[in-house]
């Protein structure tokens, strides 16, 4: 079995239609999960506008640049609704910007900086330094199965705190904790769209028919 097909066999299907799943297309590698979203037989549309989240069953935030993401999505005025959103339970997946995107707190935020919330957790941006300082590294992470997922890690951000409603999934070798879900969230600190392992994307789309 290939390492992207445990969970393959979910249908991504929701009431008997295709799962609606979004993608805040605003900046960020937005196009590599409209990609592995299609593959896995989702109706994956990008999302720039408030209205466009009326009628969806999910939505992923893509990796990029927290910052810019977060001052573009209030110029757009996308990011009251979305919080509202979620706060209402809409589920959201966030890689690395969008992980930060979703936390409650980010330690080392600049001055102005706002996150959307809605998961119990401290973050740290840029935890593992520049880009030339971007690594690979193989992760046990038991709710995709046992074959490992290779994780790419780019400028990206480490959890360095959470809360008792938060589910840890995916930790480093030395602790710090790179992935986890609190109700209808799901965040990782990496980027399993450009590793060709649709396993996370997967996972997300199963969790929908519970939301």
């Amino acid at each position: 079995m290939s390492p992207t097909s445990p969970h393959r066999t979910a249908s991504p299907n929701v009431a008997g239609r295709p799962a609606r799943v979004g993608v805040l297309a605003l900046q960020g590698d937005f196009r590599e999960h409209l990609a592995v979203l299609a593959s896995l037989g989702a109706d994956a549309r990008p999302v720039r506008r408030a209205s466009e989240l009326d009628e969806l069953d999910g939505l992923v935030i893509p990796g990029g640049e927290s910052t810019v993401m977060d001052k573009l999505s209030r110029a757009f005025g996308i990011a009251g609704p979305l919080k509202a959103a979620i706060a209402s339970g809409l589920p959201v997946y966030g890689t690395c910007a969008g992980l930060i995107m979703l936390a409650d707190r980010v330690s080392n935020r600049i001055a102005g900086q706002q996150t959307l919330g809605g998961v119990d957790i401290t973050v740290q941006r840029n935890a593992f330094g520049s880009q030339n300082e971007s690594f690979e590294v193989d992760l046990d992470i038991p709710e995709l199965g046992a074959v490992p997922v290779h994780a790419v890690f780019i400028r990206a951000p480490v959890i360095d705190q959470y809360g008792p409603a938060v589910t840890p999934l995916a930790a480093l070798p030395d602790g710090r904790v790179v992935a986890a879900s609190q109700g209808n969230l799901l965040v990782t600190s990496f980027h399993p769209e450009i590793m060709g392992d649709t396993r996370f994307h997967a996972y997300f789309l199963a969790g929908l028919h519970r939301s």
